[in-house]
């Protein structure tokens, strides 16, 4: 039996998410993105490189197609099928060709992938988000999806759209690469063990970022930034993770799983990302006390103080269900092959 995957190719998130499930299934994977193939995935992984259908397009006559201006949408219908792409075209092409030996798909994430994959006859797990996703495009995937996948624990993050779906809904908690993973024995260069401030990721802009570290040290801190530009970057967090005192971090689904994962003191910075997706969950930390949350217009001081306050903090990380999220999904999807 042949699982396709779809990885979404905005951010890391979608595709953190499937290297942490993958090893648990049983059968060969074939994974469809636009993404390059991971370093270090095993050969049991076909990755199938798909065409961008997002670039503007140069034709020979010297026209040039953009495809935001062709009608992408349809009218809000869909989210992303713009007129006369080539890339498009070729896109969905390579999905059908590479999918004609495959028993179910997993989509994550892309309505319009959902729409086809059901429409080629294939089983279909949809991986849903946090956030407002009533539009008809998310209506449409969920109602053709034989199988929701909903990273997240059950009751945390309230989801409107999946209220009339729950007999097809998994929750699996939130799905962590490091799940399982012990803490790192030794102390993270430049960590201290009482007063140490992980930024992680590009969560601040470079101003307060800069005015919150010289705030925090001046009281005593210790801090680092990872991944807050190229130059940061770190291919393995994890030891920064836990030998942190706080983590201040965006609140996306890879991001708070991962934290769960390392039962971080955090502060959120919920971003800007469509249908409000870390807004929602931000709130749901804040709910559950598992969180510090920041304003989005947090200044530096502003800052320093939820630091101080999230490093009393005593969250019960274990309310997110990290643990074993990533064999549940594997089941979930398993459940679905024939």
């Amino acid at each position: 039996m042949v699982i396709g995957w779809y990885v979404h190719h905005h951010g890391f998130g979608h595709v953190a998410r499937f290297l942490a499930v993958h090893p648990h299934l049983r059968g060969p994977v074939r994974a469809f993105s636009s993404l390059p193939r991971p370093a270090g995935l095993g050969d049991e992984v076909e990755w199938v490189v798909l065409p961008d259908d997002a670039d503007i397009v140069d034709h020979e006559d010297g026209t040039r197609l953009d495809p935001r201006t062709a009608d992408p949408t349809v009218r809000g219908a869909l989210h992303w099928a713009p007129h006369d792409h080539p890339g498009h075209r070729a896109r969905l092409t390579r999905i059908a060709e590479r999918a004609a030996d495959v028993d179910a798909m997993v989509v994550d994430v892309s309505a319009e992938v959902v729409a086809f994959a059901r429409l080629l006859g294939l089983r279909t797990v949809a991986v849903t988000q946090p956030g407002e996703r009533t539009d008809a495009a998310h209506a449409l995937a969920y109602d053709l999806a034989d199988r929701i996948l909903a990273p997240w624990a059950h009751g945390a993050v309230p989801a409107g759209a999946l209220s009339s779906r729950t007999d097809r809904v998994v929750w699996t908690g939130g799905i962590s690469r490091y799940d399982g993973r012990p803490a790192d024995d030794r102390t993270a260069e430049g960590a201290d063990a009482e007063r140490s401030v992980l930024f992680l990721g590009r969560v601040l802009d470079d101003d307060v970022l800069r005015e919150a570290e010289e705030l925090l040290t001046a009281v005593g801190w210790r801090t680092r930034a990872v991944g807050h530009d190229s130059g940061s970057r770190v291919d393995d967090p994890w030891p920064l993770l836990t030998s942190h005192t706080v983590v201040v971090s965006a609140a996306g689904q890879n991001s708070v799983a991962d934290l769960a994962a390392a039962g971080a003191h955090a502060v959120v910075v919920a971003q800007d990302r469509p249908f409000d997706e870390q807004r929602h969950t931000a709130c749901a930390l804040h709910r559950w006390g598992l969180a510090r949350v920041a304003p989005e217009d947090v200044d530096a001081a502003g800052i320093v103080a939820l630091v101080e306050d999230a490093a009393t903090d005593h969250p019960d990380w274990s309310r997110w269900q990290v643990a074993g999220a990533a064999e549940r999904a594997a089941e979930a999807v398993e459940a679905m092959l024939p």
